[in-house]
């Protein structure tokens, strides 16, 4: 696979880089963890710029684009520490419905997507799964002319502002997925805030009525559109962790540049040095890791596309703690105070190592899938 980008997503890239230090400053961005509130005017702005219909299709107002170019936005956008839901409503949850919808649902509902005045959160995760897609005990009961969903979700991503959310429940062919609109009688959310100043939701579903339309593709097909729309939404996350883990190693090079003590700059001691060299060593693993998931994206053939998303989570989740870690050591008592922007980055880089499975969690997965390919070898 190529991994030179054309013109065209290198002026991607530059404009959404563009946007962050001009528009999504490390000020900016404290003023909205203040004000505790969505701005909807940056979403606005992503739709805009075509960011949130990039790797949406031309058929229904997207730009074409492949998984690449999310990538790209997602990049950028981790390198400010952008609060807005990106890689949960724009990736995760639209590569999901794409890979599960009908052409007549994908007629309905991408336009709006491709705009902005629609947005579509993924609510799979329940507390028992661990962010795997697996393990669900949601529950779709058929009724006359439809279904009835009862169940909890938790850690769905954008759902305090997503107009409707991608339910996954148990139906009797097996995990289906629906579309239910967030004003349905009988849904409940929570907002939760997360560590790093985003947001989450619960939802508690007591019986929600949904029609026949609300099924998205076939009954018992939503585990394999979950898991290719969990790749997606891991690659993204994965990117704003590689983005970040740049910044931070950025901020801090400029810092031990400016820190004196004994006379001369602290970077200039061989210890240090040798701490940011491994900070950019653990940063090329996880950037590698990541151009491995992006190549099974692109080519699916050639490639386990689970098993190299679970890969890429374990190991870019782990080196993005560890070097914005790092960067908080090097800066001193200074990295651990609110004002200094080092320590943001490493509060995403735990709450994102917990979303959509930890490290641990995808690691063993990973561990258990070896395992059984081993005994079948053997056999």
């Amino acid at each position: 696979m190529n991994f030179t980008l054309s013109s065209e997503q290198q002026m991607l890239q530059d404009s959404v880089r563009r946007f962050v230090d001009r528009e999504y400053g490390f000020e900016t961005r404290s003023a909205l963890l203040r004000a505790g509130v969505d701005d909807g005017h940056y979403w606005d702005t992503f739709a805009e710029q075509g960011w949130l219909c990039a790797a949406l299709p031309e058929l229904h107002g997207g730009l074409g684009g492949s998984g690449i170019d999310n990538l790209l936005i997602a990049q950028e956008l981790g390198r400010g520490l952008v609060l807005q839901p990106f890689s949960g409503c724009a990736v995760l949850a639209a590569q999901t419905f794409i890979a599960a919808a009908t052409s007549l649902q994908q007629a309905d509902w991408l336009p709006g997507l491709a705009d902005g005045s629609q947005r579509l959160a993924l609510a799979y995760a329940e507390e028992q799964t661990r962010g795997l897609p697996e393990g669900q005990l949601a529950r779709a009961e058929p009724v006359a002319g439809g279904y009835r969903l009862s169940g909890r979700k938790t850690l769905v991503l954008g759902g305090p502002q997503a107009s409707a959310f991608i339910v996954s429940a148990q139906t009797r062919e097996g995990c289906s997925l629906f579309l239910v609109a967030a004003d349905s009688p009988g849904l409940q959310l929570r907002t939760l805030p997360l560590h790093d100043g985003s947001q989450a939701a619960e939802l508690t579903l007591e019986r929600v009525a949904v029609d026949d339309t609300a099924l998205l593709g076939q009954p018992g097909a939503g585990l394999d559109a979950l898991r290719q729309g969990l790749a997606h939404g891991i690659a993204s996350l994965c990117a704003e962790l590689v983005g970040g883990m740049e910044r931070a190693i950025e901020i801090t090079a400029d810092y031990l540049k400016v820190r004196q003590q004994f006379g001369v700059p602290i970077g200039s001691f061989q210890v240090l040095q040798h701490r940011m060299a491994d900070m950019a060593a653990q940063l090329e693993l996880a950037r590698s890791s990541l151009f491995v998931l992006l190549d099974a994206l692109e080519n699916p053939a050639d490639h386990d596309l689970r098993l190299r998303a679970s890969q890429a989570k374990a190991l870019v989740g782990r080196a993005a703690r560890f070097v914005c870690g790092q960067a908080i050591q090097l800066h001193g008592g200074i990295g651990t105070t609110e004002e200094c922007s080092v320590g943001h980055y490493f509060k995403r880089a735990v709450v994102a190592d917990l979303l959509l499975g930890s490290a641990e969690r995808h690691e063993a997965w990973c561990a258990e899938h070896l395992r059984a390919n081993l005994v079948a070898l053997a056999r």
